[in-house]
């Protein structure tokens, strides 16, 4: 990995982001701000943030390597402020004043009764770009109801119910995959913010919730509802309706999914590579309505041929045929995939010898050096709160 050239964005350099974030949300929003060469202030109680603690929390063991709230709070300063007393709100204050975005997840309620609401603020502090993550949104009776992502993206927006099995068990999802989301749609939102408040001096509430993410992520399935009235139910992958789009075994116990969207495209290199040529002369598979009505028995068939062969062999013969498909990988093949080492999937951290996933986007021009590790709990709040002195002591600043 290159250390040398530019870090971060240069119209970057000069946003400063103050995050009262906790948990994922709001903080993997900053973090991603703060790879791209923001100054992001993370303010916590005395307490911290409990994401922190997560594994003491679930009651795994608190003194665990926490690479969860590393990859959401590397690179960032940590200011610890008790935001129930006077002097720790006036403080927050003064930070906001010199601040560009201020992001946050806690509850509307809990925000209302700091008197940091998205109104008041943004009233006190015009220029300030305030961005709210919440579960449920700021208005409607459930504003204030409490979640997680599996709450409210998963559960409430539809997601669970149609990826469930084939018992109709709604999908139990694996934790930050809503949250990681739902922050890059404020990302996205604060981006377009600070475009336009660099262009009108103005700020203004950007406001994004988890269960709206999720409903944007099964967009097409709540669009068909709308428009047709129903929607396909979840399939287990014997009914699935698209067999070239399915996960399948190979004798080594290793699962791939082909990913032939288009079977009348992709059934001739398939059959090729199955070693069963025999089947594009077969009515029952002859293009792709004959395969949709036939899937079970389809399914069924190349189940039995590729339960023949380990997926060494089949991936030789997919690569050879130029069929479309993709291992299953396990995290620990997933880290030490060497496409994703090659483009920079992974970056380290600096103090030692860690890896942390990466942010999703490159810039061309940035090289991505490693990066600044999380901070201690009020490790930086001396310093940012002697730069909040230093400016009142400035003529005209």
């Amino acid at each position: 990995m290159s250390t040398t050239g530019a870090h971060g964005l240069s119209a970057l350099s000069d946003l400063r982001v103050v995050e009262l974030g906790v948990w994922v949300a709001a903080p993997s929003a900053a973090a991603l701000l703060a790879d791209w060469g923001a100054d992001v202030i993370k303010v916590e109680s005395p307490t911290g943030d409990p994401m922190r603690n997560v594994f003491g929390s679930l009651g795994i063991g608190g003194d665990l390597p926490n690479p969860a709230f590393a990859l959401d709070n590397r690179g960032k300063r940590s200011v610890v402020l008790d935001l129930r007393d006077a002097d720790g709100r006036l403080r927050l204050e003064e930070l906001l004043d010199t601040a560009d975005v201020f992001v946050s997840n806690l509850r509307p309620d809990a925000l209302d009764k700091l008197d940091l609401g998205a109104e008041a603020t943004v009233a006190r502090h015009p220029r300030l770009v305030y961005c709210s993550i919440s579960g449920y949104g700021l208005e409607g009776e459930d504003r204030n109801r409490p979640t997680y992502d599996i709450g409210a993206f998963w559960a409430r927006s539809g997601l669970s119910s149609q990826m469930a099995d084939e018992n109709g068990n709604p999908l139990n999802a694996r934790g930050g995959i809503g949250d990681h989301i739902t922050g890059l749609a404020a990302l996205s939102g604060i981006l377009g913010a600070v475009l336009e408040q660099r262009h009108t001096g103005v700020g203004r509430v950007v406001e994004v919730s988890l269960l709206r993410t999720g409903a944007y992520v099964l967009g097409w399935d709540l669009g068909l509802q709308m428009m047709l009235g129903k929607v396909s139910p979840a399939e287990s992958r014997h009914h699935n309706q698209s067999p070239l789009m399915n996960p399948y075994r190979a004798s080594d116990g290793k699962w791939f999914f082909l990913t032939g969207l288009e079977a009348d495209r992709h059934i001739g290199a398939v059959a090729t590579a199955l070693g069963r040529p025999d089947l594009l002369e077969d009515n029952r598979f002859a293009n792709a309505s004959a395969i949709r009505r036939n899937r079970t028995e389809f399914i069924a068939l190349l189940d039995g041929i590729i339960a023949q062969r380990p997926l060494s062999e089949w991936a030789e013969r997919f690569e050879r045929a130029g069929v479309w498909w993709a291992p299953a990988q396990t995290p620990a093949e997933v880290v030490e995939d060497p496409q994703l080492l090659a483009n920079d999937g992974f970056v380290e951290v600096e103090g030692g010898a860690v890896r942390s996933v990466n942010g999703p986007v490159t810039f061309s021009g940035v090289t991505r050096r490693a990066t600044v590790g999380v901070p201690e709990l009020g490790a930086d709040s001396d310093e940012v709160l002697a730069e909040l002195a230093d400016r009142t002591r400035r003529p005209g600043d």
